[in-house]
């Protein structure tokens, strides 16, 4: 092979990797997990640091005349307003502080559980999202109002000015289509519509917002991680509400990507003499493994726990 072959083809093999490794990065096919914080439709973790099952007054979600379906959680309160038009939650309510609600006719409602305290576990996975998600890098700066625009799936870098209109997001009949929205700033909508088509699903759309997310008689569709606060006053809103600081819904109909009964989850046992009352799941045994509890099949009594067991 002669010196120019030599270039021709090294300058081929340069260009092919750039290609295939610029792909991923605009694809955005998969983004940072949520943990257990993606249980939640709505949920307030506050700033404590480090954070704990102790109420943070930083943490607080309330609702007036909302509809919400999903599981509700908060570092600290939770409270229902109005006294007129009751709001309701389709899902468990997970708090580390006050519940709290006005007398009314009929009562505002929630169909699961009242459970406390928030796991610290949740407000942890969310702040690890949160620094996940703020640590990507967009492949395009969106500017404006975002009215008209229609975008592929990736990852977009946009600017704090409010936003109205429709925004499309179109998967071209792709499913698992994600777009992540990166806000250096505040989110603030006002008749701000988010269309999916071809495909399309809420639950595959993020906007990591630096500050406050506002929204006000908007068509909403995503998961906001907020550094801040979270308010809506009238319109929709589908996908997740995940917050910092307040959560504040009035007037709107919410609807979760995750339904159903939220299950904390439980630590390892190691039940025996001496443990005392430990609040975990006796079925997460070691079962053969030395390194998990070992209050399953034989041992003797030791202070604390059995010993000697699962030979």
């Amino acid at each position: 092979m002669n010196n120019l072959q030599k270039y021709l083809s090294t300058c081929l093999l340069a260009t092919a990797a750039l290609l295939v490794g610029a792909a991923p990065a605009f694809a955005a096919s998969s983004a940072p997990s949520l943990g257990s914080a993606g249980d939640f439709a709505v949920l307030s973790v506050g700033t404590a640091t480090p954070p704990s099952t102790t109420a943070d007054g930083t943490a607080a979600v309330t609702t007036t005349r909302a509809n919400i379906t999903g599981n509700v959680g908060s570092a600290g309160a939770v409270s229902f307003g109005d006294a007129g038009t009751p709001s309701v939650i389709t899902g468990d309510v997970v708090l580390s502080g006050a519940y709290t609600q006005v007398p009314e006719a009929p009562p505002n409602a929630f169909s699961g559980s009242l459970i406390t305290p928030l796991p610290v576990g949740v407000i942890t996975d969310f702040n690890a999202a949160y620094a996940a998600f703020g640590d990507l890098k967009c492949t395009k700066t969106l500017t404006g109002t975002l009215a008209g625009v229609t975008l592929k799936p990736g990852i977009y870098c946009v600017s704090a000015e409010a936003k109205t209109g429709v925004l499309t997001l179109d998967a071209k009949g792709n499913a698992n289509a994600v777009w992540i929205f990166l806000v250096d700033g505040a989110l603030t909508g006002t008749n701000f519509t988010v269309n999916l088509v071809n495909g399309a699903t809420a639950c595959n759309v993020y906007w990591w917002v630096k500050a406050a997310a506002t929204l006000t008689t908007s068509d909403f569709k995503g998961t906001i991680l907020a550094g801040a606060a979270i308010t809506t006053d009238g319109g929709t809103f589908e996908g997740r509400a995940l917050a910092k600081a307040a959560v504040t819904l009035t007037d709107a109909t919410f609807v979760g990507c995750e339904g159903g009964t939220f299950n904390p989850p439980q630590q390892r046992c190691n039940q025996g003499v001496g443990n005392g009352t430990e609040g975990c799941d006796p079925g997460n045994s070691n079962q053969g493994n030395p390194f998990r509890s070992n209050d399953e099949l034989g041992g003797v009594r030791g202070n604390p726990g059995k010993k000697g067991g699962n030979k």
